[in-house]
């Protein structure tokens, strides 16, 4: 099979999207498939030089005219043209995301001349709605000429999890797709713990060989990083012992505002800001935290509390991460609600365990992670619906041609 991937951006600033897509690669090359991208990204972009998979780069390389809409919205003339002469090199395209040029290319250029499928990664949730009304209003618009028409008519939809796919129902009018739950999941921890730990700890003098918390992720308030520092300097003082770790990119300045909040409580210097975490760094922070905080306000996956899980981590999560049955189901960690008083309340629940405790949250974090989300499982079942919705669109084109 050859499988091509749409995508706005390979660039693993953006999150769990690329990251699941890079590992389920691995996984289809054991099946001889081949996969190649194409995103929005320039091409002399390092991000795309470096992305381990063959990725074509169709955006712009100049900065000129990238703060005008069309450019924020990832328009270029090439990917089109591109899609309707290469189309047929492929026998299958997966579309990532929505709400950018890269999936009104896709319509334009794949119903009713290519199979495909559509991998929404959380982006028709509710709480976008909810939260932004007017920029809802223009996805409505969107809706109707684009991304409505792509959904119906994909071969289907794929979902990371049942409550990320019954959320988005009638999330937009008129809402009319094949649904399909596959999951989603992360490659398993490699490499040396100790190199890995020592990689880590010398990114980040400051923090010493204390014990820490572990946000891992974009400093975003989607994510709920305001609940979360907000909730730690509330028990900071109880706990002298404990730091908080906060590791991402802030592409929207927000830590500025965070430390603020820190500082006021008292706390700055108990709470550490490594940026955005790569390689053996990041599984380093992983392998020695004492545990995984994200308190996310919507979250159709989360590929970091499954990365955490491979590492044998606890994780301490809002109610609104999609996987947070699976936690429940294992006792993989603690589920609360994404406000302070959840927050809080699921961190100082978890502080007050015993040593022989909190290791036994490790080992089902591990047995979790190995029973449902080692990457294997999930990218098999979306090769089975990959070559599903092929051999059924061939058979469909097939009777087409014999009336």
């Amino acid at each position: 099979m050859r499988v091509l991937e749409i995508i706005g951006s390979v660039d693993p600033r953006h999150g769990g999207a690329i990251e699941g897509l890079v590992r389920q690669t691995v996984v289809r090359e054991r099946r001889g498939w081949h996969t190649e991208i194409a995103s929005l990204d320039p091409p002399d972009a390092p991000w795309v030089r470096d992305c381990p998979v063959r990725t074509f780069g169709f955006g712009c390389s100049t900065a000129v005219g990238r703060g005008l809409p069309l450019r924020r919205f990832g328009y270029t003339p090439k990917l089109v043209p591109w899609l309707q002469a290469h189309r047929g090199d492929y026998d299958i395209v997966v579309v990532n995301g929505l709400w950018n040029y890269a999936t009104f290319a896709a319509r334009r250029s794949l119903p009713s001349s290519t199979p495909y499928v559509v991998f929404p990664h959380g982006m028709l949730d509710p709480w976008f709605g909810r939260n932004n009304p007017v920029k809802h209003a223009a996805k409505q618009v969107l809706w109707l000429v684009s991304e409505g028409p792509l959904l119906r008519n994909a071969g289907a939809v794929l979902f990371t999890a049942e409550d990320e796919m019954t959320s988005a129902q009638n999330a937009f009018w008129p809402y009319s797709l094949h649904g399909r739950v596959v999951g989603f999941g992360t490659a398993d921890v490699v490499g040396s713990a100790a190199e890995q730990i020592a990689a880590f700890r010398a990114r980040l003098p400051s923090l010493a060989h204390r014990p820490f918390l572990l946000f891992l992720g974009r400093l975003h308030l989607k994510k709920g990083c305001d609940v979360l520092v907000e909730a730690f300097c509330r028990l900071a003082g109880d706990h002298p012992q404990l730091d908080l770790v906060m590791a991402g990119p802030d592409p929207g300045g927000l830590r500025r505002r965070l430390e603020a909040t820190a500082a006021a409580a008292g706390f700055a210097g108990r709470i550490h800001w490594p940026d955005m975490l790569v390689g053996d760094t990041k599984w380093g922070a992983l392998r020695s935290c004492t545990a995984l905080v994200l308190p996310s306000h919507q979250e159709n996956f989360g590929v970091v509390v499954t990365e955490a899980l491979a590492a044998g981590r606890p994780v301490l999560i809002s109610d609104r991460v999609n996987i947070w049955r699976e936690i429940k189901t294992f006792d993989a960690g603690f589920v609360g609600r994404d406000d302070v008083d959840g927050t809080e309340a699921v961190i100082r629940r978890f502080i007050s365990l015993s040593e022989d405790a909190v290791a036994a949250l490790g080992e089902a974090a591990r047995r979790c992670f190995l029973a449902r989300f080692e990457i294997s499982l999930a990218a098999n079942q979306i090769c089975d619906v990959l070559e599903a919705v092929t051999s059924s669109w061939h058979a469909g084109s097939a009777n087409t041609r014999g009336r």
